[in-house]
């Protein structure tokens, strides 16, 4: 995995889009891997490597092409009540996203496991998707309020929602404004 890294990520990748420095892409990289699941600020990143929030877009375009990530968006029916500016980013591969933070410990000694189990099952869930051959929008959805659902499949109209939960003792609920709109 560390070779996949060195010689496809910070060489091949950074070749094709001429970037030039290779340790600031992978300083992004590493601080998006720490926020899997989680909405991310492209400005906040970028303040944190010395990068402009348009290269930051650019850098996760090129990485998105390259099925390095993949982008969720926000959904929403109601602007006001649901947040939608930013998006999630996912990892195609945990292994991938390990060796950038360099962390291979067993499940448990490790304090990302809820993130790991999400970004695997959005991970599946698109492979699902794609041997179906379904069409899907993919979102995630949430509120002001911290209500929120990590995974919803627009599917012709139809919305099915998914929260990911790696604790078998904390039950999911189907958030109150979920079921309201």
């Amino acid at each position: 995995l560390k070779e996949i890294v060195n010689s496809y990520l910070l060489k091949d990748i950074l070749a094709l889009d001429s970037i030039r420095n290779s340790q600031k892409i992978y300083d992004l990289l590493r601080l998006l891997a720490l926020q899997v699941g989680q909405q991310v600020s492209l400005s906040e990143l970028g303040n944190a490597v010395g990068m402009s929030k348009n290269t930051v877009e650019r850098y996760f375009d090129l990485l998105e092409k390259c099925f390095v990530i993949q982008r969720v968006q926000g959904f929403s029916r109601n602007m006001r009540k649901e947040i939608v500016k930013m998006s999630k980013w996912y990892f195609l591969d945990n292994g991938i996203r390990n060796t950038i933070i360099a962390n291979h410990n067993p499940l448990a000694l490790r304090n990302d496991t809820g993130a790991l189990w999400e970004n695997y099952l959005v991970m599946e869930r698109m492979k699902y998707q794609s041997i179906k051959r379904m069409l899907v929008h993919n979102y995630f959805w949430r509120t002001y309020d911290q209500q929120e659902l990590d995974w919803v499949e627009d599917r012709g109209g139809k919305l099915y929602g998914f929260e990911f939960k790696w604790n078998e003792n904390k039950v999911p609920k189907v958030p109150s404004a979920w079921l309201a709109s």
